[in-house]
């Protein structure tokens, strides 16, 4: 039996905390809706107190959802608990999800408490929170940097005093994939009543590595993980939620877990995200990027055309796209070309073929991608008996339309 790992979507609170993909209330309830159909566990909504339409877009979320758990975030203060609460208390079932910082640096320049001051605020705050609903979250920022033995201090009273999960955060995406997996099973290893509590890391991909230390976090004992649609969020983002899932589902037998994601609905939760924050993936994003299942080198294509799974360890239906994409450039070759032609419903002699494949080969010289318009084109010339080879509206459909 495999063990089941939580997912804890956050693209509508830290994913939208990064610059240029604030959502209003309507984008944040269509993106919520689609983090259902997507199968995450819980959907961090928002940060309540941070303005009224983040309270309105959390308490929307809270009063829609019915198949996630939904969490709003709030710092260790009763006004930020109390507004998280209102906001969420229509909620099927609400998480609130509280903070503090533990590291030094962050406890003496951004808090200037002392950590006997930062105990005393987490365990009022946690307290607090479990008045209102038996779901708390509490979050130890900054923990790859912060002392380990307070770390654990801090760990142990939260959970005393009622936190059902606690997070660990690499706040700065400074922790390396084996620091971090050491951490958390020193974690298990020192905090005495830590089987009380479901361990949760939330990992920033400053340094490249949020997938790679979140996925050594669940091997040393970790059992929810926090994430991003399109890996959004602070700076270079966070763990990227469909990187996380498809490692789980292609690498299935190195595993002993399993993640509640319908694999189906990644794509679509990644067009819709760019769509509402107008912001696209880059090119080359795993999973998601428009070049994740596009080839364009001629082996690649030759292998691809003979069997996907030359090139391809997932097939594009298994996150929601219906094919690949074979791509006509410079670094093309003729086995690419004449599948395209055929795909066009056109047919030729090898010699045509010939003429027509030299004429590509110039224009792709001067273009970064060929297009079927242009295929029409080299075809037309290449052709012996153009008017036999091309039926009348099939020319017109590309070169008077120019559909492409």
């Amino acid at each position: 039996m495999k063990k089941q790992i939580t997912i804890f979507d956050t693209t509508l609170r830290d994913g939208e905390q990064a610059p240029g993909f604030s959502m209003n209330l309507d984008e944040k309830l269509r993106m919520a809706s689609q983090l259902e159909l997507l199968g995450v566990d819980v959907i961090e909504a928002g940060f309540p107190i941070a303005s009224e339409g983040d309270f309105k877009s959390v308490q929307a979320i809270a009063n829609t959802v019915t198949s996630c758990k939904v969490a709003g975030l709030a710092r260790t203060t009763k006004g930020d608990i109390d507004r998280a609460w209102e906001a969420l208390k229509g909620a099927r079932f609400p998480r609130i999800h509280t903070f503090i910082a533990t590291s030094d640096i962050h406890m003496e320049h951004k808090l200037n408490k002392t950590r006997e001051e930062v105990l005393a605020d987490a365990v009022n705050a946690v307290k607090i929170a479990k008045s209102y609903c038996d779901d708390v979250e509490f979050s130890a920022e900054d923990a790859t940097r912060s002392d380990p033995e307070f770390l654990y201090r801090i760990l142990a009273a939260v959970i005393d005093e009622g936190a059902t999960t606690i997070n660990v955060p690499d706040t700065v995406g400074y922790a390396l994939p084996q620091e971090f997996g050491e951490l958390i099973k020193n974690i298990l290893e020192n905090v005495p009543n830590i089987n009380k509590a479901v361990i949760s890391v939330h990992c920033h991909n400053d340094l490249g590595l949020a997938v790679a230390n979140s996925i050594i976090a669940v091997q040393n004992g970790a059992q929810q993980v926090e994430c991003t649609i399109n890996g959004i969020g602070e700076r270079a983002g966070n763990a990227s939620l469909e990187e996380i899932a498809m490692i789980y589902k292609i690498r299935h037998t190195e595993f002993d877990c399993d993640t509640s994601i319908n694999t189906e609905q990644i794509y679509p939760a990644s067009k819709l995200l760019s769509e509402v924050t107008k912001n696209e993936v880059q090119a080359n994003k795993a999973i998601v990027g428009r070049n994740a299942f596009a080839h364009e080198a001629g082996i690649h294509q030759n292998g691809v055309l003979k069997n996907p799974l030359t090139y391809e360890i997932m097939t594009p239906q298994s996150v929601g796209l219906s094919s690949n994409n074979i791509v006509l450039g410079k670094h093309s070759g003729r086995r690419a070309l004449s599948e395209r032609i055929k795909a066009l419903g056109f047919s030729f002699t090898k010699e045509e073929m010939d003429k027509i494949y030299t004429g590509f080969c110039k224009l792709a010289d001067d273009k970064k991608v060929v297009l079927d318009t242009d295929l029409v084109n080299l075809s037309t010339k290449g052709a012996t008996e153009p008017g036999k080879k091309f039926p009348q509206k099939i020319i017109q459909k590309y070169l008077n339309k120019n559909s492409l």
